[in-house]
């Protein structure tokens, strides 16, 4: 079930009533949308809300309508083989392809160094707005008023430290609430979910006191030659694309730089995201660079803990099955691990029954990542709809953003345990 999602930083415990009242009134002068570059306050804009701000109501009918395009009653992730001749039918990764389709090659598909070639790209703090400047001078105190600056700074901050929020988008929901909780338990502190002295000073304590929040990035002549498409309804029409692509650059940006898209969109009014173009995105993290030998995905909580040992290391959102096809419960293996794995989509049932080979994308719907469990047709693998993790539902596996779904790749070896709980 869908939980209701606040606009502000729950305050310390030690709040007094009236401060409690304002984070509930909020003023207009201090939300996102006219927080970002002051110079723009005079232009009437749309009113918009970040993914993590959004109703109920509409979360879910968005979800609906997503859903209604969705005529998959059966898959399995798969990997597609370099030589198509040499597929094993007894090989669950191991598929033959239709001799039109056995040319393709995913290998050298930049999708993956899009997400994870952040030291490649280069970020400076010049030409930055007010609200981003704002962002990045914020610090916390226990009697400030909330505010969406500090608001994206603790989202960024999170990010960094590995209690991966989701997709940064300025609003303070439950991915974020989720994060802060995890993180206080990473660092064996009161886990209240609620900030105070403690909580901010261990989230700054292992980051540059100059390492700026949002930055100003310069558009690419690769970044706009991008392989860039309109992801077709149904899975016959995805099967006869080449590959299940970014749909557009905005969001290319916005898993490369953990953003919700509509909060890129509001940081970058009027750009044409054309070659040599600077756009303003997140700082993002840090390789995790901790070897991860245990995770556990606890449906209650929406949420994937990864530990070194007895060591939390990482705690990630996610989504663990659904309602109506549960993911099993008990303790399994990673058994096989596949970068931008094909998808073999059935549809239909009983004589209805026709399968479809899904190419591999963002947009697959296993996304960028599968790995496979010992529990077969069962796995930790990517998401298609980044910003509705925790709240879609998966058909029985453990599903991640892209990014962090990639980040547990690199640090997870065949043979790690996964708990289902």
């Amino acid at each position: 079930m869908l939980k209701n999602r606040s606009r502000s930083i729950e305050a310390s415990p030690t709040k007094t009533k009236p401060q409690a009242k304002q984070k509930s009134q909020v003023p207009s002068s201090d939300r996102m949308g006219q927080l970002i570059d002051s110079q723009r306050s005079q232009a009437v804009a749309p009113p918009s809300v970040a993914a993590d701000n959004m109703s109920v109501e509409e979360l879910t009918r968005k979800d609906q309508q997503s859903d209604s395009t969705d005529d998959i009653s059966d898959g399995q992730a798969v990997a597609g083989p370099s030589i198509a001749s040499n597929s094993d039918s007894t090989d669950p990764l191991s598929f033959e392809l239709p001799d039109n389709e056995k040319r393709q090659d995913f290998s050298d598909d930049p999708t993956i160094k899009n997400i994870e070639d952040i030291n490649g790209k280069t970020h400076t703090t010049l030409n930055l707005s007010n609200y981003a400047k704002q962002v990045n001078g914020s610090t916390w105190s226990a009697n400030m008023n909330v505010n969406s600056a500090m608001t994206i700074k603790l989202q960024a901050l999170l990010d960094w430290n590995h209690a991966s929020p989701g997709p940064i988008d300025g609003g303070w929901g439950m991915n974020s609430k989720k994060a802060l909780i995890n993180f206080q338990n990473m660092k064996g502190l009161q886990a209240t979910g609620k900030m105070n002295q403690k909580t901010w000073d261990a989230l700054v304590k292992n980051v540059p006191a100059n390492k700026p929040v949002l930055v100003t990035y310069t558009l690419t002549e690769d970044d706009i030659k991008t392989n860039f498409a309109i992801t077709p309804t149904g899975s016959e029409a995805k099967s006869k694309v080449k590959g299940l692509y970014y749909q557009d650059i905005k969001e290319m940006l916005g898993e490369r730089f953990h953003m919700d898209v509509r909060y890129l969109d509001k940081l970058n009014k009027n750009k044409d995201y054309k070659a040599g173009e600077t756009v303003t995105v997140l700082n993002t993290r840090a390789p995790l660079n901790q070897r991860i030998n245990r995770v556990v995905a606890n449906k209650a909580d929406q949420t994937l803990y990864a530990y070194n040992g007895d060591k939390l290391v990482a705690t990630y959102p996610t989504t663990v099955g659904s309602s109506s096809t549960p993911s099993p419960q008990g303790t399994f293996k990673i058994v096989n691990k596949v970068k931008m794995p094909w998808y073999k989509a059935t549809v239909g049932e009983g004589d209805q029954k026709k399968v479809h080979m899904l190419p591999p994308g963002p947009n697959n719907p296993v996304g960028v990542v599968w790995m496979g469990l010992s529990k077969p047709s069962y796995g930790l693998h990517g998401s298609p709809k980044p910003e509705g993790i925790s709240r879609q539902a998966s058909a029985g596996c453990v599903r991640l953003t892209n990014w962090d779904v990639l980040e547990v790749y690199a640090n997870i070896e065949n043979g790690a345990t996964v708990v289902l709980q």
